[in-house]
This record gives C-alpha cells, structure tokens and sequence, in this order.
C-alpha cells in the first residue's frame, strides 16, 4: 500500500492556482504594489522627510516592516480563501473530494500556491521601497524565514475563511474590518513604546503587534517584543490554524451538505 504524498495532485492544484493568478496579475500583484507605493510617497517621504529616527531607523525605513505585512496579510489571506471558495461557489469541490488526494495534498496545494503568491508580492514590495527609501536587513535569513512563516500561517487561516464562507461579501469580511484595522493598530508607522503604558499593554493583545515586530527585528535588530516571543505567537496561530483544517475535513464543516 503506498503511504506517500501524491506529488502530482498537489502538483496539479498548485499549478491551477499560479495560473489563476498570472490570468490576473493586474488584480494581484500591480494593485498591491502601487498602493504599497503610495504609502511610501505620503509616509515615507512626506512625512517621513519631518519626522525624527525611531530606534535609530529613519521614520521612512521605519516603516517598511509594518507595510510589507500590511500587504502580506491582506494578500495571503485573500489568495487562500478566494482559492478554495470557488471550488465550493461552482459545485467542483465535490469532484476534488472524490478525487485520490487527501486533505494534506489539498491543502499543500491551495496553502502552498498562495503562499507563493504572497512571497512574490512581498519581494516586489522590497524592491519597490527601494526606489523610496534607503534601507539595510541586519538578518537577511531571518527575514526570509519569518516571512515565509507567516505567508504560511495567514493562508491557513485564509483557507479556513475560505471554507466557512457562504457568499463572496464573507471572504472580504475579515481582511477588511478585522486584519487591516489591527495591522494600522499593530505598530505599522510607530513603535508601542510610544504610546502611554496603559495603551502599550492594550497593544500587546494585538496579535499583529508580534508579526511587524519580529519582522522589524529581522530589518533592524529592534523590536517592540522579543523576538522569541513573536515567533513563538506565529508557529502557535499556525498549529491552532491546521488543528481546524483538520476538524474541517473530518467533519465535513461547510463542504459536505
């Protein structure tokens, strides 16, 4: 009895994915990056040029970390849950079920694809911020590997909105009124010390707050959390995420009608 993955089930379902996503490269990937630009031309060089360092990083650099999670939150959120959403909207999810490929190579393929997508994107937004402002990576590697994590960990909880939603407007409610109003709140253009104690602790509730300052530790060396801290909050969303990846497809929880 073969036991092993079936490499081209996964293959095939994360080649369909990048397909779809290469048909739509202006909805995907150019809008991100012109938006993320304009963030860089109002904060970074407007208001940047009048505002002092913060932990010796210019506020423009400063800045950096939170919008490149800004947009990669958004983004593998939304390639996640959009992948796996339209199988169930047009009835072929059925057929994926039926199909000699297990939960795991299904969701290698969703998660794996859009994970891919969401990495590209991020390094498009590094090279675009390039052209803005001047900046180092005191850990390279780190920053690969944080990256990488949570481009993992925010598609599984994509592909979990993906497979609870029931309409198109649900795939949008998260990202829009949950994760980008925590991401803004997250220390994206300022570090929590700044802020009162009593709103600093408030702060530490935010679980966006540990992804932009491990990130900012990668570029930096300078943190709001300690950086064990923040990759300790991330791998534990990531084992939470696939715990209920697993209960779904046991179940049958919003794909079995």
């Amino acid at each position: 009895m073969n036991t092993g993955l079936n490499l081209h089930g996964v293959r095939a379902i994360y080649r369909f994915e990048m397909n779809r996503a290469l048909r739509t490269w202006l909805q995907s990937i150019l809008a991100p990056v012109l938006s993320t630009s304009l963030y860089f031309i109002v904060f970074g060089s407007a208001i940047g040029s009048r505002m002092g360092d913060i932990d010796g990083v210019s506020y423009g650099a400063y800045i950096i970390p939170g919008l490149l999670m800004l947009s990669l939150l958004s983004e593998s959120i939304s390639n996640a849950a959009f992948g796996i959403y339209m199988p169930k909207w047009s009835g072929t999810i059925y057929e994926l079920l039926s199909a000699p490929v297990s939960w795991v190579e299904v969701l290698m393929g969703y998660v794996g694809a859009a994970a891919t997508k969401s990495l590209l994107l991020g390094s498009l937004i590094l090279l675009t911020a390039r052209l803005f402002v001047p900046y180092e990576i005191a850990h390279p590697v780190w920053m690969v590997g944080f990256l990488v994590l949570t481009a993992i960990t925010f598609c599984l909880f994509g592909f979990i909105i993906g497979l609870w939603a029931d309409n198109f407007q649900k795939l949008q409610v998260i990202p829009l009124l949950i994760i980008t109003p925590l991401t803004f709140l997250g220390g994206a253009f300022y570090s929590i010390n700044m802020l009162p104690p009593f709103w600093q602790t408030v702060s530490l509730f935010n679980p966006v707050v540990y992804l932009i300052s491990g990130l900012r530790w990668a570029f930096y060396g300078a943190a709001d959390v300690h950086i064990a801290v923040s990759t300790s909050m991330t791998l534990a969303f990531m084992l939470t995420c696939l715990a209920v990846v697993w209960w779904v497809f046991k179940t049958g929880y919003r794909i079995r009608k």
